[in-house]
């Protein structure tokens, strides 16, 4: 790497950027100018001079990646300089209506954004997902002369996402494994942060494991900036966070003070900061030819690269035709071809097991001809059921303990950095990530897992000892509200199989929606499998599992509370009333089928009661009468613990009767909850 020789461009260009983030905070009187205004002299010489990109294809696979962690203007007046599809009108629009320029940047839908960012520590977070995602591909398909997956992630990150807990999850898991390929400028702000935050950043991630860097002059030390990028990509077994302090909104008569922070520029202030810059003072969103130039030179350098690149990889493909046929499938988003032949089906002989361990039936199954799938659990892989025979651990050569090749990641006891990394390694492409659980610990994931829903990650959580059917660990383990918080979650399937075939749907599904998120909620104790189940039935999100005409009652339930329905109707049918029994174990998927199939399985005519082994919230959407949850669980051996609260065949039976009563006592036509007036 040569030395960094300053250009008169330089300095026009990192002015430009300052002024365009003034303008467009200050055109949309919304958002935060201080942060792209002090960041914009490492920005700029980290995209002019070591950035790796295609502007006009900006889904190249080996694209080097960048995340703007304290998501802000910054990055889209980067994309719009670089040449991607952001217009200068689209600057204009920032945090303006159905913008390609929202208030945070937002994967999938603005051109150039590798993922959603704004909650502080998310963005780092994802990053470590990137960068595990790099190395395991690259010691997958790189061969001696055809170093194919090679890109770097690069991170832009302030105090803000430091203090977060998430980040410090993902940046110790990331210093363990050596993620040599991530570098994170950390901006350290002259601003008072001294109040709640006077920790030494670099020895913590030192102790993490990571190598560390400073440049005391971000405003305008180029080359230090240069230097210290250019010494992190030296340091191939450690991440690098290179501690750069500016000043917030530097430029600003309010420079290096709070109120910079979140609120536009006053006008006057917007005037002399272009004047300070050699920029027109009397021009909103003037960019001058010699920075597009520059910017588009960069670009230029990006397509030539990625040109090369393809080159490279038809020419693997020439001598590693099979390797090759498997990246590019992956690259492309495609499943295996016949992969769902390798599902388990069941028959209601088969014996009972905990859907956990049915769980891990079709994970053995299906993992070997799915290399794609790559995860882990979050220190419960005795517990999850997770690791299959012929998975090895993700982990670096020096250690002993796995390889790069390794497709089982293990997180240790951090969730919700095990969620947000997932995120990362599904935004890099060519991977499906799981992770791991108990049920209740999914809660402490919930940004990760609202993330993977808005930006369409496909992440698939398996979530073990998802009720008070855990038993002896008692209300602190027993998630009794969390379906109903996960359930109310857009774009995301909660699925709680409750037997074998549901299990293999909730896969099958999982699997398959591409753009969406599966939480698999599973139990620890032995469920039946069920006649009537079928994998083509639990597909459709609902399904009746015992049908009868002119019934009296209908029960929907789901996971383990479906065969405590099953044995309350042959005792109602022992007495005469006819019960029908509707399984229901995703909510998301069964709404998405045709209103007439769904009035078929929850249809009028007579009262439907659901019952769970959790909250009652939002079976109300589904049933006329709710049974479950209104209080915590508690301790003990689980079928006592369902004892305990009623959940069991005689006590659901006796509270059908009482409902078929009631509705019989008040007369009239009994319509079904899915009859709505709009």
């Amino acid at each position: 790497m040569s030395q960094f020789a300053p250009e008169s461009s330089d300095a026009i260009a990192i002015g430009t950027i300052r002024a365009l983030a003034a303008d467009i905070v200050g055109k949309a009187n919304s958002g935060h100018p201080g942060a792209p205004m002090g960041l914009a002299p490492a920005a700029h010489v980290l995209f002019t001079r070591f950035f790796t990109a295609n502007p006009k294809n900006s889904k190249w696979f080996n694209r080097d990646r960048f995340v703007l962690s304290n998501g802000c203007a910054l990055q889209y007046t980067l994309l719009h300089l670089l040449g991607y599809k952001l217009s200068l009108d689209d600057l204009k629009q920032f945090r303006q209506l159905d913008s390609l320029t929202p208030g945070h940047p937002e994967a999938g839908h603005t051109d150039g954004i590798e993922l959603t960012t704004g909650p502080l520590g998310q963005g780092i977070s994802n990053a470590v997902g990137l960068a595990i995602a790099q190395a395991h591909l690259g010691a997958t398909y790189n061969k001696d002369g055809f170093d194919l997956i090679n890109n770097y992630t690069y991170v832009f990150a302030g105090d803000g996402c430091l203090m977060e807990g998430v980040a410090s999850e993902a940046a110790s898991l990331a210093g363990h494994l050596q993620l040599g390929n991530l570098i994170v400028v950390y901006i350290s702000i002259d601003g008072d942060t001294a109040v709640a935050f006077t920790e030494n950043v670099e020895l913590r991630f030192q102790a993490y494991g990571w190598h560390t860097l400073h440049v005391d002059n971000g405003d305008s030390d180029l080359a230090g900036i240069y230097n210290a990028i250019a010494e992190a990509q030296k340091v191939k077994d450690k991440p690098t966070l290179i501690r750069l302090r500016t000043t917030i909104g530097y430029g600003s008569k309010q420079q290096g003070t709070h109120g910079v922070h979140g609120s536009p520029l006053k006008a006057d202030d917007i005037q002399q900061l272009k004047t300070k810059f050699g920029l027109p003072a009397d021009q909103s969103f003037y960019v001058p030819q010699e920075t597009y130039d520059a910017y588009h030179a960069v670009a230029s350098k990006g397509a030539k690269a990625e040109a090369a690149w393809n080159a490279l990889l038809a020419s693997y493909g020439q001598k590693y035709p099979k390797e090759h046929a498997e990246l590019t499938r992956r690259i492309a988003g495609k499943l295996p071809d016949g992969w769902e032949k390798a599902l388990p089906v069941y028959k209601p002989s088969d014996p009972a097991q905990a859907s956990r361990k049915l769980s891990e039936i079709v994970l053995s199954a299906i993992v070997p001809v799915f290399p794609e799938l790559v995860g882990g659990s979050a220190d419960l892989t005795g517990s999850n059921l997770t690791r299959t025979k012929t998975m090895i651990d993700f982990q670096p050569e020096s250690t002993g303990l796995g390889s790069y090749k390794g497709t089982y990641i293990r997180f240790g006891v951090r969730e919700h950095g095990m969620g947000a990394i997932a995120n990362g390694l599904h935004a890099y492409g060519g991977i499906i990530p799981f992770v791991a659980t108990f049920l209740n610990f999914v809660s402490y994931a919930a940004g990760a897992v609202r993330l993977s829903a808005l930006s369409g990650h496909q992440v698939i959580w398996v979530a073990t000892h998802d009720s008070i059917g855990l038993g002896e660990d008692g209300p602190t383990h027993q998630p009794v509200e969390t379906a109903a918080h996960f359930r109310a979650l857009p774009n995301l399937d909660f699925w709680r199989p409750a037997d074998g075939n549901e299990t293999s749907a909730a896969y099958y599904s999982a699997l398959t929606r591409k753009h969406t998120p599966s939480i698999l909620s599973l139990s620890r104790q032995n469920l039946p499998n069920l006649e009537g189940s079928t994998l083509e039935n639990a597909l459709k999100g609902g399904y009746v599992v015992h049908e009868v005409q002119g019934e009296d009652l209908t029960i929907v339930s789901s996971g383990s509370e479906v065969s405590i329905a099953l044995e309350a109707a042959v005792q109602l049918q022992s007495e005469g009333i006819k019960t029908r029994i509707v399984s229901l174990p995703c909510w998301s998927v069964f709404d998405q089928q045709p209103q007439e199939y769904r009035l078929s399985v929850l249809r009028s005519g007579a009262p439907i009661l659901a019952v769970e082994a959790l909250s009652t919230l939002g079976w109300a959407k589904y049933s006329h009468e709710q049974y479950g949850l209104t209080t915590f669980g508690a301790s003990g051996p689980y079928k006592k613990v369902y004892e305990k609260f009623g959940l069991t065949g005689p006590n659901i039976a006796e509270l059908g009767k009482k409902v078929v009563t009631f509705y019989k006592q008040k007369g009239g036509e009994v319509v079904s909850p899915l009859v709505k007036a709009i």
